[in-house]
């Protein structure tokens, strides 16, 4: 099969272009204030090509985009309404490890999320104590102890 393979891509007729792109959600944190704000955003973004879905939440200053799309495309799309936007700083509180972690909390982050900080994530080392002392003791075998 590999030489019929190899012959048949010569064979097959392509124009060119690129693969879609993979189906992605795009979280985006736009000022909004009124309903006109919030129908121009949603109006830009349903307009581009390969968007599935819109959503935007004016309580939260938040659209999500669902589609086969680049989130770049997405933000370039929403600034051009002449708003100010970003991606989604901001996590679920329960999600983040070190929820108290210096500049994870943000005035205006939404009730219930906090800052997407690099601090909020343990660093990936061997010395964390609780590994070291978790490895002290066997869940096969309670009355072994490394310690002893």
């Amino acid at each position: 099969m590999g030489a019929l393979d190899y012959i048949s891509n010569f064979c097959t007729v392509s124009d060119g272009r690129s693969k879609r792109k993979p189906m992605q959600t795009v979280e985006i944190k736009v000022k909004m204030d009124c309903d006109g704000c919030e129908r121009r955003v949603r109006k830009a973004v349903t307009n581009m090509k390969g968007v599935k879905s819109v959503e935007v939440v004016r309580k939260q200053s938040r659209v999500t985009v669902t589609g086969n799309l680049d989130p770049n495309w997405v933000l370039k799309r929403v600034k051009s309404t002449g708003k100010r936007a970003e991606f989604w700083p901001y996590i679920p509180q329960h999600v983040a490890l070190y929820p108290y972690a210096t500049g994870a909390y943000d005035k205006r982050a939404p009730a219930g999320y906090i800052r997407n900080v690099v601090q909020a994530y343990p660093a990936p080392s061997s010395n964390a104590p609780e590994e070291k002392f978790a490895s002290f003791f066997s869940d096969d075998n309670v009355h072994a102890c490394s310690i002893m």
